[in-house]
C-alpha cells in the first residue's frame, strides 16, 4: 500500500493530460444535499429499505421525483438520473450497512494473513481461511465466486454485456511488532483483534487493505439487491501476496485473461495515475568474533518488514566495563536528543542494564516505508547515538552496519549522503529509508533499505549507481558485504477517458474536495494490470497508517468508501465507453 503526494500539473513530460477535471453535473446531488439526507436518517427513523429511503430523498428534494419514478418503473436510467440514483444508493449503503461492514472487517482482521516464510502463501491455512470467509460473503450476497488456486479470490457482480471491469485489492498484510501496539494512554492492543476507539478502528489491515475488501463487497451486495442493471461485469480480484512481491498476481495473469480497464483500491484518492517504483536494498555483513573484554554490540533489531518504518529500534551491548559504558551513554543522551530532535522530530532513548548486558531502545514514529517524511526513523538515530556516545565499541558486523547506515543515509531520506538524490515535478523525490536490521538464520546481519524511485532514472541505472556507492564505502572501511537489490520501475498512466472523469466526479461531489489526478509515493499491483489506476482508500491530508504500529481506519473514511464504491459500480458499470 502507498499514499499519494502531489496533484497533477499541466503536461508532465508528455504523459499527462492538460487540465483534466470532472464534468459539471448541474442537476446532481452534491455533498451538502447528501449531508442533509444523512442527518435526517440519523436524526429520525431510518428507512427500512432503499425504496423507503428514496421516498425520504424525493420529499427533501422534489427535483428527484422523475429519477425515482423511473427507477421504480425499472425504466432505463441515463445521465443525471442514473448519477442521482447511484449516488443515493451509495448513501443508503453507507447508512444502512455501516455496522455490518465494521463487523465483517473485524472478522477479516482476526485472520493474521502476513506471509509465513516457512510455507507458500497459497498453502497457508490463514490465507485459505480468508478465501473461505470471502466465499461465504459472496454466496450470501448472491455474487459469483471463484478461487484461483488460493492465489486470487474473485467475486463478480455480473453485468448484461461481455465487458468486464477489474477491481483489485489484497488480503495479505505486513507483520506486526506486538510491543509497539500500545496507545498513548497505555492500552495494549492485539493487532489481530480489531478495536474501536472513538472513530478509529485499530487492527492490522484495517486500512491496508481489508477495509477496502469489506466495503466493496457490501457495495456489490447493495447494487445487486437494488435491481439496478449494469452492462459491464465488475470483477473483484483479491490478491494474497501484494506485500511481498505480487507473485500471486503473476500466477493469475498466466491463467486468467485480465479486464481491459482496472482500478486498485490500495492507494489514495482522488485517483492515482502515477506511482514510484518500490525497491528493497539489502546489505549483508558476515558475523565477526570479538574479545569479551571489549564492549561490543551483540544484537540489533528494527522493523518486521522493509517497507515499514518501525516505531522502535534496539541494540544490546556486552563486554568490557559496563558500568562505565552505562555512565557514558546516560551522559551523552540529553545533548544528543537536543541536537537531533530538530532534525526530523521528537524521539526517545531508553537505556537499561540487566546483569551482563545493556539494552538501548530508541522510540520514534512509525510510518509506511514510502512516506519517510511522516515518520521519525529510530534505526539511524540508534546507530548515530552509539557512534556519538563516546563509547569505544568492538569492530564487528554490528558496528560496521551502524557506520554504513550513518555514512550513506544518516537521518535524512532524500539521498543526501549517498549523493544520488533527484526529483520529478509530478512524482516527487527519490527516497531511501533504512528500516530493517536483524540477524538471519545463517548468522549474517542484514540492513534493508526501502527505496522509492520516481521517473527520471531506470531501475538498472539506479541499481548500478547505488551498488557502486556501497562498494566504494565497503572498500574504504575494509568491510566484507554482499548486496541484494531489487528495484521496481515507476509507472505513469495517461489520465484521460470517461472512466477516470467519472471517478473524479464521484470523489469531488461526495467529499466536496478538489478532484484531480495525483501521484503516489509507492507501488501497488496497478503496475501489473492494463489501464489501471488507483481509487482510494487513503484520504488527502491524512497520514496513511498502513504498515504503521497501531494501524487504523477512520470510520468516516470507511463510510466514504462505502458510498463512493457503490456509486462507482453503477456508473462505471453503465458507461457506454471507457475512453
Amino acid at each position: 500500500m502507498l499514499q499519494f503526494r502531489f496533484s497533477l500539473p499541466a503536461l508532465t513530460m508528455g504523459l499527462m493530460a492538460v487540465g483534466l477535471t470532472a464534468p459539471a453535473f448541474a442537476e446532481t446531488l452534491k455533498k451538502p444535499a447528501l449531508d442533509q439526507l444523512a442527518a435526517a436518517w440519523q436524526g429520525g427513523k431510518p428507512a427500512s429499505s432503499f425504496n423507503a429511503f428514496l421516498a425520504q430523498a424525493e420529499k427533501a428534494n422534489p427535483e428527484l421525483k422523475p429519477a425515482v419514478a423511473a427507477y421504480r418503473k425499472k425504466a432505463p436510467l441515463a445521465g443525471d438520473d442514473l448519477t442521482n440514483i447511484a449516488r443515493l444508493l451509495g448513501l443508503y449503503n453507507r447508512l444502512h450497512n455501516q455496522k455490518a461492514v465494521i463487523a465483517s472487517l473485524g472478522a477479516m482482521v482476526a485472520l493474521p494473513t502476513a506471509r509465513n516464510v516457512q510455507i507458500p502463501p497459497h498453502e497457508n491455512p490463514t490465507i485459505i481461511d480468508f478465501g473461505k470467509l470471502v466465499e461465504k460473503m459472496a454466496r450470501d450476497f448472491g455474487l459469483a465466486y471463484r478461487n484461483v488456486d488460493n492465489r486470487i479470490f474473485e467475486v463478480s457482480l455480473k453485468g448484461k454485456g461481455t465487458e468486464e471491469f477489474g477491481i483489485l485489492t489484497h488480503s495479505d498484510v505486513v507483520p506486526a511488532v506486538l510491543s509497539e501496539w500500545v496507545l498513548d494512554d497505555g492500552t495494549r492492543l492485539d493487532p489481530f483483534t480489531m478495536v474501536r476507539v472513538g472513530d478509529r478502528l485499530y487492527g492490522r489491515g484495517t486500512i491496508d487493505d481489508k477495509g477496502s475488501i469489506a466495503a466493496v463487497l457490501y457495495a456489490m451486495k447493495t447494487v445487486k439487491e437494488s435491481g439496478l442493471p449494469i452492462q459491464r461485469t465488475m470483477r473483484l480480484m483479491i490478491e494474497t501476496t501484494e506485500e511481498t512481491g505480487g507473485d500471486a498476481m503473476e500466477y493469475y495473469r498466466g491463467k486468467v485473461p485480465l479486464p481491459a480497464y482496472n482500478i486498485v483500491l490500495d492507494s489514495g484518492y482522488p485517483a492515482v495515475v502515477a506511482e514510484k517504483g518500490a525497491g528493497s536494498l539489502s546489505v549483508f555483513f558476515p558475523a565477526e568474533k570479538t574479545d569479551a573484554s571489549v564492549t561490543a554490540i551483540t544484537d540489533m533489531g528494527a522493523a518486521a518488514a522493509v517497507n515499514a518504518i518501525s516505531q522502535t529500534a534496539t541494540a544490546t551491548l556486552k563486554g568490557g566495563d559496563l558500568a562505565a559504558v552505562l555512565a557514558k551513554l546516560e551522559a551523552a543522551k540529553p545533548a544528543f536528543l537536543q541536537k537531533y530532535e530538530p532534525q526530523g522530530g521528537k524521539f526517545a532513548i531508553a537505556i537499561t542494564r540487566d546483569g551482563d548486558s545493556i539494552a538501548i531502545k530508541v522510540t520514534g514514529t512509525s510510518a509506511h516505508g514510502s512516506e519517510p517524511q511522516n515518520g521519525v526513523n529510530p534505526l539511524p538515530r540508534l546507530g548515530l547515538f552509539l557512534l556519538e556516545s563516546g563509547v569505544t565499541l568492538a569492530d564487528n558486523q554490528f558496528l560496521k552496519a551502524v557506520k554504513y547506515v550513518d555514512a550513506l543515509y544518516g537521518t535524512g531520506y532524500l539521498g543526501e549522503k549517498i549523493g544520488l538524490g533527484y526529483r520529478d515535478d509530478f512524482m516527487g523525490p527519490l527516497t531511501f529509508s533504512p528500516n530493517l536490521i536483524r540477524t538471519g538464520a545463517d548468522g549474517r546481519l542484514v540492513v534493508a533499505v526501502n527505496t522509492r524511485m520516481p521517473r527520471g532514472r531506470t531501475p538498472e541505472e539506479l541499481k548500478t549507481q547505488v551498488t557502486a556507492k556501497i562498494n566504494d564505502w565497503a572498500a574504504a572501511n575494509k568491510a566484507s558485504v554482499e548486496i541484494k537489490y531489487d528495484q521496481g520501475n515507476w509507472m505513469a498512466r495517461d489520465p484521460s477517458g470517461q472512466w477516470l472523469t467519472t471517478l473524479l466526479n464521484i470523489y469531488g461531489d461526495t467529499t466536496g474536495l478538489e478532484a484531480k489526478p495525483v501521484s503516489a509515493a509507492g507501488a501497488t499491483t496497478a503496475k501489473q494490470m492494463p489501464n489501471a489506476i488507483s481509487f482510494g482508500p487513503g484520504m488527502p491530508g491524512k497520514k496513511y497508517t498502513g504498515h504503521n504500529a497501531k494501524e487504523y481506519k477512520e470510520v468516516p473514511d470507511l463510510d466514504a468508501d462505502l458510498q463512493m464504491f457503490t456509486e462507482m459500480l453503477v456508473r462505471i458499470g453503465n458507461l457506454q465507453q471507457m475512453q
